[in-house]
């Protein structure tokens, strides 16, 4: 599933070559993909309106457009957005078109079909696209130690569950996840309210650090992710713990171990986490 650097770096690709475009018209081959209206409500309400702007909230997508409504997405697993000429052939699986009135279309693919898009008026966008309850986001100044700290007290889950909450911290999966708990020297299974007060200023460091150096690398591609031009990511070839069960651990030459918390494999070193 895409994540917060994914979902970031999608939105740049994007956002100069959709900036001003109109929307003619679209096409809905999966409405079950349609959150909040039917395929005919969605093709009159997007009819003719302007991509503004492009935001993100967490893992999804806000395409600001004229007239005050705002269409989000949400990538899910597979879900793919690419911008390309109406005359290049199709990608199997694509779901939904909006054509341009330059001529060329912004398209969505999902293979998995667990993707979702919801359009409503900006007042009431956030409640139609259910994200009243999203967590701070860890790369805005809302996001401190102190924040962290008390996001932490008095939780009995673990660190790893702790992070993939969308309702805690908006934007992290199981990849930067496992990343940001080896840099940070912290074991997936600790109990998330038993930090002391250096352990969470070095998870809130290594929160920030490896989404930061993930943005700058446009993302991690294994097989689906891609940004908007259908260009990879690049974070794979940096990644210390996660996806490396059974190999060498870069800092002490030991065993990555692999267990499984939150649902989710949850890959780390038992000789430099603690």
């Amino acid at each position: 599933m895409p994540e917060l650097p994914e979902v970031e770096t999608i939105r740049h690709s994007l956002l100069p070559l959709l900036k001003g475009q109109r929307v003619v018209k679209s096409e809905v081959h999966l409405p079950k993909l349609l959150q909040n209206v039917t395929a005919d409500e969605f093709s009159r309400l997007i009819a003719n309106r302007v991509m503004q702007d492009i935001g993100r909230r967490g893992k999804y997508l806000l395409f600001k457009l004229s007239g005050e409504y705002t269409l989000i997405i949400h990538l899910r697993m597979t879900g793919q957005l690419r911008f390309a000429a109406a005359d290049l052939p199709r990608l199997p699986h694509t779901h939904i078109v909006l054509k341009l009135a330059s001529g060329s279309e912004l398209r969505y693919t999902d293979t998995r079909q667990f993707g979702y898009w919801f359009i409503a008026e900006d007042h009431e966008i956030i409640r139609a696209a259910r994200m009243e309850h999203l967590g701070v986001e860890p790369l805005s100044p809302e996001f401190t130690v102190a924040v962290l700290a008390s996001l932490l007290t008095g939780k009995r889950g673990t660190i790893k569950s702790l992070l993939l909450n969308q309702h805690v911290v908006a934007g992290i999966g199981n990849i930067y996840a496992d990343e940001a708990l080896f840099l940070a020297g912290l074991r997936p299974d600790r109990v998330a309210g038993g930090l002391a007060l250096d352990e969470v200023t070095r998870l809130y460091g290594a929160v920030t650090a490896v989404l930061e150096q993930g943005v700058k690398l446009r993302g991690t591609t294994f097989s689906d992710y891609l940004d908007g031009l259908g260009q990879q990511g690049g974070f794979q070839h940096q990644l210390k713990a996660y996806g490396r069960a059974g190999e060498a651990c870069f800092n002490c030459g030991g065993a990555i171990m692999r267990l499984v918390l939150a649902g989710r494999g949850t890959h780390f070193c038992p000789q430099c986490q603690s």
